[in-house]
């Protein structure tokens, strides 16, 4: 313990000028260091007060907000705090955020895999049914951080969704699967009809290119990064 520290803890009983002499140390520095003493345990009682505000505001979110969301609740509150204080109370106090988790990516496309061409160039429509799909992944949130994935498959003339699939992973087999399911509603086979989708890489895997053999489809894919080749599948995910 520091002498300045033994002075306070006792000027109440011998005062501050007899302990000072006694314990050899000047009135002038016990003085700074009280000061700041009282300077270092305001900025601490300030962020208990804050941590206090931001736990309620974290159990109101079902423990779902993070930082930026909670400097953002505090604000609307009247409260305008910088985010990075936010940060650091929170990390002391351990108060997290529910962190969506990155994508994995779960499938690896065959290098030697042939080049598929895009057969609709972007022309979305059918004259007939049973003879032009397009197919896409996406993905449903369903608690506390957790998603389910979907895979359709939707036939452009008709616009119905003929085959879909869900999971909770997003290999191969769940493409595959809405494939399948699309075909056993079409007499289990779908001879000549073109299924277009994107360059992910459950749609460029070697399994995937099998299936589609079996069943007689003629694989398209679109432009690498261009959002419109997904638009009329992306359509059917939102219905």
């Amino acid at each position: 313990m520091s002498r300045f520290q033994f002075v306070e803890d006792h000027r109440g009983a011998f005062g501050v000028k007899r302990l000072c002499r006694v314990l050899e140390c000047s009135r002038s520095g016990f003085c700074r260091w009280v000061a700041g003493t009282t300077a270092r345990v305001a900025p601490r009682r300030a962020d208990v007060r804050l941590a206090e505000r931001i736990r309620a505001i974290h159990a109101a979110s079902g423990g779902t907000y993070g930082s930026p969301r909670i400097t953002a609740e505090l604000a609307d509150d009247g409260l305008a705090v910088n985010h990075k204080r936010v940060e650091r109370v929170m990390r002391a106090a351990g108060i997290a955020g529910v962190h969506l988790r990155r994508k994995v990516r779960t499938t690896i496309p065959e290098p030697s895999a042939t080049p598929v061409p895009d057969l609709l160039q972007r022309d979305f429509t059918a004259a007939t049914p049973n003879t032009r799909y397009v197919g896409d992944i996406t993905y449903l949130p369903v608690g506390d951080g957790q998603f389910l994935y979907l895979a359709t498959v939707l036939d452009l003339c008709s616009k119905r969704m003929v085959g879909w699939s869900i999971a909770t992973h997003m290999r191969t087999e769940l493409v595959t699967d809405a494939l399948k399911a699309a075909a056993a509603i079409r007499g289990g086979r779908l001879d000549g009809a073109v299924f277009h989708s994107d360059n992910g890489a459950q749609f460029v895997a070697r399994d995937f290119a099998q299936v589609c053999e079996e069943l007689g489809v003629v694989r398209s894919r679109g432009a690498v990064g261009t959002s419109a080749d997904k638009a009329a599948a992306e359509s059917s995910t939102r219905a």
